[in-house]
């Protein structure tokens, strides 16, 4: 197999005498969705906050691929991890609601030129992206909070992919869409690994994991219990695995 995208090693996290992390391993391939699930508490927003520059680890380290070699990074925010393609998609999306699509995808890293917005420039590029992940807006301009759950989701990750991310991190991507806001969704998540980026998805809802997973990691008490490949698992599997924080027999 080819060198991962990223590779985290024995991350540890203390909060006072909490251990958050406890020696956590994980890794994650282009063109693969990645997934950790786990009760409420297991540790997975916490790890995720590592990736994406939040928290800083006390132990362990993170590597990401550069050229043809992976590289040892320290991220002291957000900021560095988005340096080096990683990008993160909240639950909340974070998204300005009084602002129309176009903003919002430039949102922080908008474009002036002679010392005004160069708005036609950021329109064009906002539609191009957009189009480029299947979504499907056809009025731009208006209000975000317009739009429906997965319009809303395909901006955020129009924001991201306008900036070159590489790895994106989904946390609950699904939650509160209805049926067909959930299936383009899906859509859009299944289009961005065919185009090669990394995807570690959060979510609570086993039936979409597995529909939408290569691998999918359980967690239990900042730890990590084991990891499946998606299409040799099942839900019963993965619930044993979280209730019980055990892996099955003769899983590595």
């Amino acid at each position: 197999m080819s060198l991962p995208l990223l590779r985290a090693e024995n991350i540890a996290l203390r909060f006072g005498g909490l251990k958050a992390l406890d020696q956590v391993t994980f890794d994650l391939h282009a063109g693969e969705v990645h997934s950790l699930v786990g009760h409420n508490g297991a540790g997975k927003s916490t790890f995720i906050r590592v990736l994406s520059g939040v928290y800083q680890p006390e132990e362990g380290r993170i590597l990401v691929r550069v050229g043809d070699a992976l590289r040892e990074v320290r991220f002291s925010s957000p900021r560095d991890a988005q340096r080096y393609g990683i990008e993160t998609i909240h639950q909340n999306l974070a998204l300005a609601d009084n602002l129309d699509a176009v903003a919002n995808v430039f949102l922080g890293r908008e474009r002036v030129r002679f010392g005004t917005l160069d708005e036609e420039s950021m329109e064009s590029e906002a539609r191009r992206v957009l189009e480029r992940v299947g979504a499907r807006i056809p009025v731009l301009r208006v209000p975000v909070h317009q739009l429906s759950g997965g319009q809303r989701q395909a901006v955020a990750i129009g924001r991201a992919l306008l900036f070159q991310a590489r790895i994106l991190i989904m946390d609950e991507p699904t939650a509160a869409l209805g049926p067909g806001e959930t299936a383009q969704v899906k859509d859009l998540i299944r289009a961005l690994r065919g185009e090669g980026l990394g995807i570690v998805l959060i979510s609570h809802d086993l039936h979409d994991v597995l529909d939408l997973s290569d691998r999918i990691t359980v967690m239990k008490g900042g730890r990590v219990v084991g990891t499946v490949r998606a299409e040799e698992s099942d839900q019963e599997e993965l619930l044993s695995m979280i209730l019980t924080g055990e892996k099955r027999k003769g899983m590595v």
